[in-house]
Order: structure tokens, then sequence, then C-alpha cells
């Protein structure tokens, strides 16, 4: 099973809190992966701050086509944040 993106808001910086459909939520400051064509536009904060959720892939997407795996945002949100029902 894909692993789906419910909610993310901006957290300043480069970072995105994320909840996910399991429960997890955490903060990722995604400026590290920030690299390659499509993603250096969005080293401008104003650009990265317009991410939305792709209503079919549930993941972060941002209008220039850029977006994460969401299986990626799901380790390393998961490997740091905390279960809601924990």
């Amino acid at each position: 099973m894909t692993p789906e993106i419910e909610a993310a808001e901006y957290a300043g910086g480069y970072k995105i809190r994320f909840t996910l459909g399991d429960g997890t939520s955490g903060t990722l400051d995604l400026e590290r992966e920030l690299w390659g064509e499509v993603f250096e536009p969005l080293k401008d904060v104003a650009v990265f701050r317009q991410f939305s959720i792709h209503p079919e892939l549930r993941t972060v997407c941002w209008p220039n086509g850029a977006d994460f795996a969401p299986e990626f945002l799901y380790e390393a949100t998961a490997h740091q944040g905390v279960r809601a029902d924990a």
C-alpha cells in the first residue's frame, strides 16, 4: 500500500509539517532535498510555500510539477514523527 499524506502545512524555511494516513505526524526540513532541475525553483521560499497535496497521488506537489515520492515522505516523517495513537 502506498503511504498517503493526509495534511501538510508550511512550518517555516523549507519545512513542512505532515500528517500521514496512519496518524503519524512530524515536520521535515526538505532544504537538502532541493537539488536537480525540477527542484531548483523551490529554493525560493516564496515558491516552496506554494505546495499542495496532489488529490490522487496524496503527496506534496508544486505548480512546476515537482513532487516527492510519498514513500520518501512517509519514511522520513515516520522515522522522526509521533504516532497519534501512541
